[in-house]
């Protein structure tokens, strides 16, 4: 073996598994513990709603776009790229650490480090395919799954602390954890060498196959994915309800951050299995049937929440997690590359990217306010008659969803 193929098999499943760890804990802290630490600055839930609403839309934009710059030659990769976002939400976090009083100001530098740390999502993901082409050995679906992992860990540790210290102690964890994943990034460099060809089983392209660039060549190409996406922005207006205000919805319940941390954890736990196994269920089930199944999963979880007595209901809620968000996690994505045109396939993976996105955007602007004026179980009424609309618009999707050259 020579010195260069030593190289390209240096532990880097071990190396690109540390960075997923370390992005999962700060989006753990970000993400998932973002309406704590806003209601411990003294943001009411209106307050809280757009706040998260402007972090999302703005990423509906920032990713595309700075997809758009690394596909360009130069020195913007999907490593520096991360590099320089995990710098500016250690700024951010570090600023937020003296900001005391000014709502004002928090709010913007919360939505910011909230943009950011979504936005560069895709570029950990890019990471994995981009090092592959020159040989790098990665275990993609386990470095994924340990930083699910990672995200459970950290939210049921964070819940304890959190109840004890106060919300900063989330900027202090953030912090720590960011400046691990810098050094960690700034070791993780590619090794020189020619790309190597992928091979691409599902591949149904042929050579006159044309991208379907705008979004309404796209929706004329694939129309019933494109409502499969409406269904996908319908469950994740839910999906986010519970989320962004998961403390508010079970305080009613005898809830704290303590019980919160806990119910997370069961949740991303479960996440892990069942991405793991995606491929064995696949070989006995059609992507089309285990979509339409984690629908109904996305709406019996809703459902329990909503009608949630104790926290035990809470829990049983965030079991579901593994039959709903991660099902369609690794099934949308297979599912994308077996209906479409291989020139299509990262625009199919990304509009499933925005669809999200836009389900928080959504949940943000309303929910907030509705929890103000209404209080939990109206607004988790509505929460669960959104989430029938996405079953229907799904099951309808679904069914023909394949390309017509494939028909």
């Amino acid at each position: 073996m020579t010195a260069q193929e030593k190289e390209k098999n240096r532990f880097w499943t071990l190396r690109y598994t540390l960075i997923n760890v370390t992005y999962f804990m700060v989006f753990c802290g970000i993400h998932g513990y973002s309406s704590v630490f806003l209601l411990g600055k003294g943001f009411t839930n209106t307050q809280i709603g757009l706040c998260l609403a402007l972090a999302n839309l703005v990423s509906v934009f920032a990713q595309p776009f700075i997809a758009g710059l690394i596909d360009k030659p130069g020195p913007l990769t999907n490593r520096n790229v991360a590099i320089g976002s995990t710098v500016c939400i250690i700024i951010g976090s570090v600023l937020l650490l003296f900001i005391k009083d000014s709502i004002a100001v928090i709010f913007i530098l919360f939505a910011f480090i909230y943009m950011v740390q979504m936005a560069y999502q895709p570029m950990i993901i890019a990471m994995n395919f981009e090092y592959s082409r020159v040989g790098c050995k990665i275990n993609f679906g386990l470095a994924r799954g340990l930083g699910s992992l990672s995200f459970a860990i950290s939210s049921a540790i964070l819940g304890g602390v959190i109840a004890r210290n106060g919300v900063d102690v989330l900027s202090i964890f953030d912090i720590v954890v960011l400046f691990a994943a810098v050094v960690i990034l700034l070791t993780f460099i590619k090794p020189s060498g020619k790309e190597e060809p992928v091979k691409d089983n599902n591949d149904i392209s042929s050579e006159d196959e044309k991208p379907h660039n705008n979004i309404v060549e796209f929706t004329k190409e694939y129309p019933k994915f494109m409502l499969f996406i409406v269904g996908v922005v319908f469950f994740f207006f839910a999906h986010n309800l519970i989320n962004d205000y998961f403390i508010q919805l079970i305080r009613p319940l005898g809830g704290d951050e303590k019980l919160m941390g806990y119910a997370v954890f069961i949740a991303a736990s479960l996440e892990l299995p069942t991405m793991a196994l995606t491929p064995l269920f696949l070989k006995k089930f059609s992507c089309e049937s285990m979509l339409k199944f984690c629908a109904v999963m996305f709406l019996v979880k809703t459902l329990i929440m909503t009608f949630a007595t104790n926290m035990v209901w809470v829990f049983v809620s965030e079991a579901c997690q593994m039959g709903a968000y991660a099902v369609l996690i690794p099934v949308s994505a297979i599912y994308v590359s077996r209906i479409m045109a291989k020139l299509d396939r990262v625009k199919g993976q990304a509009y499933i990217n925005v669809a999200i996105t836009l389900g928080g955007v959504f949940s943000g602007l309303i929910c907030g306010r509705l929890l103000d004026v209404y209080g939990v179980k109206i607004t988790m009424l509505i929460g669960s008659l959104v989430t029938v609309m996405g079953v229907i618009i799904t099951f309808i999707a679904i069914g023909n969803g394949k390309r017509k050259t494939l028909s």
